[in-house]
């Protein structure tokens, strides 16, 4: 299997990714759904670090610094940069953002590597829908120091439109933000993996094909 394909099946594995009838908090009504929330041992966080890392480096993006916005992006941060240092050598600092800031101690919004001018940051997340986390951590982070966010690593693109446009969550933010956002798979490459038989979810592929013709955006 290519590494693309080792990731969905060990979505599969972990109860990440999963097919029936969901509602969406956009309303949609969608064939699958997928909670990140679902990763939960140390052995899973482990492989998903890895598969973060590879993203990055097949993708030849630049980093100073990972950040992980709260909460989720927390724990997937930490991951990717043990993963980076493991299995490419490369020992990057990470930090993360307090939901409301910090007036005591240390104080501040950030807990981690301290930002400075010309750090590069990539942002490290699970899903992207709407963008609205993007949205959220760029003025923190741009108040924090004039740093350059070179890209930001999410783990599944839905290709899907949002609500008040036709253009991805993806495209959204590449065109509003300037931010280039990589993803480890594509919900082509989980299309594609239900055909060849990787992965279960056959009896919901007509399913999914209509959604991804409703919805969906091509690139």
């Amino acid at each position: 299997m290519t590494y693309k394909e080792e990731f969905i099946k060990f979505m599969e594995d972990s109860g990440v990714l999963t097919f029936g009838d969901f509602t969406l908090k956009s309303g949609r009504k969608a064939p699958y759904f997928i909670n990140a929330g679902n990763y939960r041992t140390g052995a899973q966080l482990a492989k998903l670090g890895d598969f973060y890392a590879q993203c990055m480096q097949d993708n030849g993006v630049e980093a100073d610094v990972l950040f992980g916005p709260a909460y989720k992006g927390i724990p997937l941060s930490v991951s990717a940069t043990v993963a980076l240092f493991n299995r490419y050598g490369k020992d990057l600092p990470y930090c993360f953002d307090r939901k409301e800031v910090k007036d005591h101690g240390e104080g501040g919004m950030f807990v981690g590597k301290k930002l400075e001018d010309g750090d590069k940051v990539v942002i490290i997340e699970d899903v992207m829908t709407s963008g609205k986390a993007l949205r959220e951590v760029l003025p923190k982070l741009q108040g924090a120091a004039k740093v350059e966010v070179t890209g930001m690593i999410i783990t599944v693109d839905r290709m899907e439109k949002a609500l008040d446009s036709d253009l991805s969550a993806v495209q959204d933010a590449y065109k509003q933000f300037g931010v280039k956002v990589y993803s480890i798979v594509t919900i082509d490459d989980i299309i594609e993996a239900i055909r060849n038989g990787i992965i279960g979810g056959s009896e919901y592929l007509d399913k999914m094909l209509a959604y991804r013709e409703q919805y969906g955006v091509k690139y």
